[in-house]
């Protein structure tokens, strides 16, 4: 049987205060490697598995890129995305697909909505529907076709397990983490995402966050360039209010949030944290992420309370700031 995190493996990462009064506790667990990949703070159990969903992205958009896939600047960022489905972000998608001789039609993944409110009351307005481009995780599924043109591969079906693209990236996905792939489910986004340890996601987003652009290695090289990409437009990774470019605007740090209350985040030294809420509510994942950095010294205390001032940290009262989501003070 798979070890999962369970209730038992859990502690306290945050809570939600009401006008002095702790309304909620979000529970999980979270490991900090050093900025030479050392194990330096654990809290709960790190090496039951998880599915990282959506901070799985850095490591599938490496895959793709070793394949062949060859992007730069803003549409490389947009590659290991979870976007808010802007105009502009929906402009640079069909940019990528566009350069492979693909059209949104060849995306794998699902219609949606854009999350960007304002960008859905205009599309609602204008009597547009949903669609693929628009999916958070678009991005990523062009980088997917544009690996398979580059390679060769079918487009067809390039979402299938046994696609040579999906067998590359879990072979890619097993050597960045140094963990064989316990399980695969399906995302939401329709493609393939890996069961592995909170350790293992940690040890895969550390080599790819301080991997340098001058590698001999391929694989060191384009994972450099992913980071220098994503730090250089951090519009791209998320979208306007949203944590992971408000993170990396703030502090200059990688960040990849994932569904279900995982959060990815490498400091500029290389210091990396990755973490899961027990619940699956992300709320505090960004600011329990950076405090954790903060307090092995990677980043500072004037960083994480700017950070703080910077996201939707607050509880609201009749339309009043009565209390906030805080990292848990035991901690």
């Amino acid at each position: 049987m798979l070890e999962t995190l369970t209730v038992r493996d859990a502690v306290e990462l945050a809570v939600v205060e009401r006008s002095g009064f702790v309304e909620s506790r979000h529970a999980g667990a979270a490991v900090v490697l050093s900025p030479e990949g050392d194990i330096v703070a654990q809290h709960g159990n790190a090496d039951a598995l998880i599915l990282p969903r959506s901070s799985l992205k850095p490591l599938q958009a490496v895959a793709s890129l070793t394949a062949g896939a060859a992007l730069e600047g803003e549409q490389l960022a947009l590659g290991t995305a979870s976007h808010s489905g802007t105009d502009r972000h929906a402009e640079v998608v069909r940019e990528i697909l566009a350069a492979g001789g693909l059209t949104e039609d060849d995306l794998g993944c699902p219609p949606a909505w854009p999350s960007d409110a304002a960008t859905r009351r205009e599309m609602i307005s204008d009597h547009a529907a949903e669609s693929r481009i628009r999916m958070n995780c678009s991005g990523k599924h062009a980088l997917m076709l544009r690996a398979c043109v580059a390679t060769g591969w079918p487009t067809a079906g390039y979402l299938g397990p046994a696609h040579p693209l999906q067998v590359h990236i879990r072979e890619v996905v097993e050597r960045l983490t140094g963990e064989k792939i316990a399980h695969t489910s399906v995302d939401g986004c329709g493609a393939p995402v890996h069961a592995i340890t909170l350790t293992g996601l940690a040890r895969g987003i550390h080599r790819i966050g301080s991997a340098s652009e001058r590698s001999p290695f391929a694989l060191h090289r384009v994972a450099g360039a992913l980071v220098r990409a994503v730090r250089e437009n951090p519009w791209t990774i998320a979208g306007p209010g949203e944590p992971d470019t408000i993170a990396i605007e703030t502090l200059g740090v990688f960040a990849k949030g994932g569904a279900e209350g995982v959060m990815v985040m490498v400091a500029p030294n290389g210091a990396t944290v990755a973490l899961k809420m027990l619940d699956g509510n992300g709320r505090a994942a960004t600011i329990v992420a950076a405090t954790l950095l903060a307090r092995a010294g990677a980043l500072t205390d004037a960083d994480v309370a700017t950070l703080t001032e910077a996201l939707p940290l607050s509880v609201l009262g009749g339309g009043q700031p009565v209390g906030a989501v805080r990292v848990a003070p035991g901690l």
